[in-house]
């Protein structure tokens, strides 16, 4: 038995027995994340998937750890020219770089998958990426988009393309492997895709590419997807198809993917991200824009299946931030003494790590469910619960890491402010989360777009409501109480969704979808308490479920959702300090 486990088993875990987070197993320290691996895996795969989760949970707390700080002061750069003056564009990482990159591929899912002859539960992805990101959510990016361009090219591209770069894309070694990229960002549009300017043009079998991309994370990786118009497609979305971008012509010589410059980021520096340039730059079409099946033709359309699957990887990375950063929290407050009295026993310090925890759970709770559906077919109600779960995920797990690494350098003091510390660098990093695949704005109205165009809503609330009435412990009536007329609350909301104008359901969807998020990540506690209590007798997630009730579901959601145009009508005034008529006030507050 490790000391981890024994710290863990049938007693409080004792953080001042810790010097550090760093050096840990995190999964064998994480009582949590192994309670939702008992719930969601399938029994057949528990056994095995523990043992895989034991190790990578040490290589991460340990080896991984280590070399993120390293990398973190030495990022990759770009070697624009060779001796001779030759153009090479070639980015060059430090060494612990691509030991990093060796032991992630080799013992990560890849590898792992590579050796166990079977694919990877997504729920056990979802915990490889919950766990590494504890250490380095850009080394996350950096390995972990190969996935989401294995699927487009296993499903769309065309078979010889996809005979030769699939067995790249699965290499079960990191020696001879392609890594995945996806490049959509242009200099006019960020979220609006439909203002792409690159253009594709058709050269008998080939097509070429031209165009400028401007945010390309992971820009040294061998397979690009990518979003272009070709010659004659229509504008806006309809006309953009999808293509695959090798990082070698069919002659093998370098294709034309010229970068530019790399971008001097506040955080996740272990990944390049850089401005690109296609310049005849060759390219397999993964679409077909015009077909008559809008699904064939829209290229948009396949890359988002892609970016959802990528939006709930930015949402475990917000809650491995999370993580980390109340481990940070818990191991200094139990170290520290001020006023005669260790951190952790001061009456505020204790809320606010128990309110960290909170947060944490709340948000596993969200991000686990939806891991649990991701990539099953057949269920159409499993389909629409995945479709709004994934943003609600990515809201609360991306600000969250934001919230929780801000609280952990607080916690730290001054010394939290010091870049010797590893919080400073969780704080940047977790910043960058809330607008990698879509900033909060766009989730939000990709929920509202959920609900109106899929109902999606109507399976979430099912998924609610079989939750709540599984609650049937005493010690969980006056909690479920409240959870039940939240429920009610919401069909408030939706009503006014339904009869409000376009501005107005923008306005609000920030609160419609901050409501369902804590609505959702309350039930779904509610359920994991009630089970704990039957299983053990233990009341702590009960516990959890209580407090996070009570902070998130007490108020009405319908406070602050009203027809109340005032940010509209006075926003030049109000920002811009013009006078304002008095004639433009609304009556009352």
């Amino acid at each position: 038995m490790t000391t981890e486990t024994r710290r863990t088993e049938g007693g409080p875990i004792d953080y001042s027995s810790f010097e550090s987070p760093g050096g840990l197993n995190w999964y064998l320290i994480d009582p949590n994340l192994r309670a939702l691996m008992e719930r969601h895996l399938a029994p057949a795969d528990r056994e095995w998937a523990e043992g895989v989760l034991v190790r990578w949970g040490e290589l991460c707390g340990g080896p991984i750890a280590r070399r993120a700080e390293v990398i973190d002061r030495n990022p990759p750069r770009l070697e624009r020219y060779d001796a001779w003056g030759n153009e090479i564009g070639e980015i060059v990482h430090h060494p612990e770089a691509i030991a990093q990159k060796r032991d992630i591929w080799d013992e990560g899912p890849q590898g792992v998958r590579a050796r166990a002859g079977r694919e990877i539960p997504t729920v056990l992805g979802s915990a490889f990426t919950y766990l590494l990101s504890q250490s380095d959510t850009g080394m996350v990016c950096s390995t972990g988009m190969t996935g989401g361009v294995e699927s487009l090219v296993a499903r769309y591209a065309p078979p010889a393309v996809r005979e030769s770069i699939l067995a790249r894309l699965q290499s079960p070694t990191f020696d001879g492997s392609w890594d995945g990229a996806m490049f959509m960002t242009e200099i006019r549009g960020g979220s609006d895709l439909a203002t792409s300017e690159t253009v594709a043009r058709q050269d008998g079998e080939r097509w070429l590419l031209n165009g400028s991309k401007w945010f390309c994370s992971n820009v040294d990786a061998r397979a690009i997807a990518t979003l272009a118009r070709p010659v004659g497609a229509a504008e806006g979305l309809r006309g953009l198809a999808l293509f695959l971008v090798p990082a070698e012509r069919a002659d093998g010589t370098r294709n034309g993917i010229h970068i530019k410059r790399l971008k001097d980021k506040l955080g996740t520096r272990s990944v390049p991200t850089a401005e690109v340039d296609f310049v005849d730059a060759e390219a397999h079409i993964m679409s077909n824009p015009r077909a008559e099946a809008d699904s064939e033709a829209r290229g948009l359309n396949r890359m988002m299946s892609m970016v959802n699957g990528s939006r709930l990887g930015v949402a475990t990375m917000g809650l491995g931030i999370m993580r980390r950063s109340f481990l940070e929290a818990a191991v200094y407050a139990a170290h520290r003494l001020a006023f005669g009295k260790r951190l952790d026993e001061h009456a505020m310090v204790r809320e606010t790590l128990v309110n960290m925890v909170v947060a944490l759970e709340g948000a596993s709770a969200m991000v686990f469910e939806a891991a649990s559906l991701a990539g099953s077919t057949g269920d159409e109600k499993g389909r629409r619960l995945y479709r709004i779960l994934v943003p609600l995920a990515k809201f609360r797990g991306a600000r969250g890491g934001l919230e929780l690494a801000s609280q952990a350098v607080e916690m730290l003091g001054g010394n939290g402010y010091i870049e010797t510390w590893p919080s400073a660098r969780q704080l940047r990093d977790a910043q960058c989360h809330t607008i990698w695949e879509g900033a909060e704005n766009i989730i939000c109205l990709d929920v509202l777009r959920a609900m109106a165009k899929e109902s999606a809503h109507d399976a979430l609330l099912d998924r609610v409501d079989r939750a709540l009435a599984s609650v049937e412990h005493p010690a969980l009536a006056a909690i479920k109480d409240i959870a039940v007329q939240a429920r009610r609350d919401t069909q408030e909301v939706i009503a006014f969704l339904a009869r409000a104008d376009k501005d107005i359901r923008q306005l609000h969807a920030r609160r419609v979808t901050a409501w369902l998020a804590d609505l959702t990540q309350a039930a779904l506690l509610l359920e994991q308490a009630e089970d704990e209590l039957r299983q053990s007798g233990s009341a702590r997630k009960a516990a959890v479920a209580r407090l996070f009730v009570r902070d998130r579901l007490l108020q009405s959601p319908l406070r602050g959702i009203s027809e109340d145009r005032s940010v509209l009508d006075a926003f030049e005034s109000i920002t811009g300090y013009a006078p304002l008529d008095v004639s433009a006030l609304p009556a009352g507050v």
